[in-house]
């Protein structure tokens, strides 16, 4: 089932556990806005190249449209459609005051020189300028993005609007970007694993970790995790994958990462197939990279007790059922990886401030929320005698279509 097959699905079953009527259910689902523009650059030898940037505006009700723009290959309609709604989602769960969008552009960012990516952004920027705002819509880096990209944006949209630091979230610090964001993903899934195995009668600290992914993600949740004393024992991304059943030596695999681009390689573990990631013994497992990862075909051989969703969509539908019929619990993407767009959140509001918060600030606000979220979540499964996906699915439903509703909708 693809992405937005499987957000509509989750979405449909928590509008019928909310009563919702119809044509607000409806509603809820169609995309504010949908762009497609063609994106035409010269190449660094002359030669003209033209590419398809998409953005897709899902919902305004609860404030500007926040969500990530990506550079990558398989970038579509659907999959864009799909993280706009599920930004949404995600946003109403961490209850803060945004609506959800989701962007990107068809290429290989691997394939493209700095300046052409530079050309190629700014190109984009020149499109979808008048639909992008401080107040509108803030966009903010995803796969393939960074703090670079993030400030070409902010350049670009500044000439046509005047300089507009709040434009877009994940910048570089010295153009207003926060302090902590760069870990604020990875620190939020750890905050968001605490408070599960908490709730479990357990602590990070002795559990055996999986990690798929080591990018920006993965990379910092294993060295947070790390050092509250939980023990890697496997962790894969783009070069390979690697395993040690007494636990990874963090710190070294991330110098070797970056000095080789990847896990590859590293003496401190032994190398393992990537396929099989995925159904390495652990406690907690948790995927941080592409969406349906996990899927009918492996969800069997899981052998995890608790599954963070670091990725967004990583598991399919058919998967869930599978795992909750063998008892695993999976906190879903839209609340264990809230902590980037909550850190995007404090960012924004500092620029708007004009007034920076220290790291530390930026840190315990995170883990307030991140902590307040889990109490929503569980709140609602009590209520509707849900799982945690139909719970974090639930609460922000309900909140957006309240929202909806006192903004005057009518049926």
């Amino acid at each position: 089932m693809n992405a937005l097959a499987a957000t509509n699905r989750n979405f449909k079953l928590a509008s019928r556990l909310l009563g919702l009527d119809s044509k607000l259910e409806k509603s809820l689902l169609i995309p504010f806005r949908e762009i497609k523009v063609e994106c035409t650059i010269p190449k660094d030898d002359g030669t003209l190249q033209s590419y398809v940037g998409f953005r897709v505006q899902h919902d305004n009700a609860r404030g500007p449209m926040k969500g990530g723009i990506r550079y990558h290959p398989e970038v579509d309609p659907d999959e864009v459609n799909a993280l706009a709604q599920l930004m949404t989602w995600k946003t109403a769960v961490a209850n803060i005051p945004y609506g959800g969008a989701k962007g990107g552009i068809g290429c290989n960012p691997a394939d493209l020189s700095i300046s052409e990516l530079e050309r190629l952004t700014r190109v984009f920027t020149q499109k979808i300028h008048d639909l992008i705002g401080t107040h509108t819509d803030v966009p903010a880096p995803d796969m393939g993005t960074g703090p670079q990209t993030m400030a070409w944006i902010l350049d670009e949209y500044s000439k046509f609007h005047g300089y507009s630091p709040a434009v877009v979230t994940g910048k570089p610090i010295d153009l207003g970007g926060s302090l902590g964001r760069e870990a604020a993903t990875g620190r939020g899934v750890l905050f968001a694993t605490e408070a599960l195995l908490n709730e479990h009668g357990k602590g990070v600290s002795g559990q055996r970790f999986v990690i798929q992914g080591f990018g920006n993600v993965g990379s910092w949740a294993a060295q947070l995790i790390s050092e509250k004393g939980g023990k890697v024992v496997a962790v894969s991304d783009i070069s390979g994958a690697i395993k040690n059943s007494k636990g990874l030596d963090i710190p070294s695999l991330l110098e070797h990462s970056k000095k080789h681009k990847g896990v590859k390689g590293f003496h401190g573990g032994d190398p393992i197939s990537p396929d099989s990631i995925l159904v390495e013994d652990c406690d907690v497992l948790v995927p941080a990279a592409l969406g349906g990862v996990i899927n009918r075909e492996n969800a069997n051989e899981i052998k995890a007790k608790f599954i963070v969703e670091a990725a967004n969509h990583p598991t399919d539908p058919e998967a869930d059922e599978i795992l909750k019929k063998k008892g695993v619990v999976i906190l879903p993407d839209i609340y264990a990886n809230s902590g980037g767009v909550t850190v995007s959140y404090f960012e924004w509001v500092q620029n708007i401030q004009g007034f920076m918060w220290n790291e530390e600030k930026v840190n315990n606000e995170l883990g307030n929320y991140m902590t307040k979220g889990f109490k929503d979540v569980k709140e609602m499964c009590k209520t509707h005698d849900c799982d945690l996906r139909m719970g974090a699915f639930t609460l922000a439903v309900n909140r957006v279509a309240r929202a909806t509703i006192l903004r005057g909708w009518e049926a």
